[in-house]
């Protein structure tokens, strides 16, 4: 049913729990779990900071620790893994990646953000893509530690 699950993850603790949920559907659909990392581009262009291509680099960076993170802890549990790291608007890279890599689920973690919060970062990544994505999205919701 699900050959590639898709875990979007943006470096955080919370992706712990989105992976106790992804991990067991991609293992009982014997499927190849790939972990995406977006470095937004509108934080580097916002930045208040004459140096945007070591904030890129570093954001980079970053995306590589987070995605190798989902990768080990994939590969602990017996399965093949893909990582990837783009530059964009983090819901369109999601959905761009789902359409491109063929993923047949995506699961993703929310933080339980306020209609404010919600605001003040421009929405949710997590809602754009249940809204867009031609495909099935699991949203695991994370308490923050709350």
């Amino acid at each position: 049913m699900y050959d590639h699950v898709l875990v979007p993850t943006d470096g955080s603790e919370t992706v712990a729990e989105t992976l106790s949920h992804a991990l067991p559907i991609a293992s009982d659909n014997d499927a190849t779990v790939h972990a995406l990392y977006v470095v937004d581009n509108r934080i580097v262009t916002a930045a208040d900071t004459d140096d945007k291509d070591e904030l890129r680099d570093s954001l980079e960076t970053e995306g590589e620790a987070a995605v190798a993170d989902v990768s080990d802890r994939a590969t602990e549990a017996g399965l093949e893994t893909v990582t990837a790291v783009r530059t964009g608007t983090p819901w369109k890279e999601i959905i761009g990646y789902a359409d491109d890599r063929n993923i047949d689920l995506i699961v993703i973690g929310t933080q339980g953000k306020t209609p404010k919060e919600k605001i003040v970062s421009l929405g949710s990544v997590s809602e754009r893509v249940v809204d867009n994505a031609s495909v099935p999205v699991f949203v695991v919701r994370s308490d923050r530690g709350e």
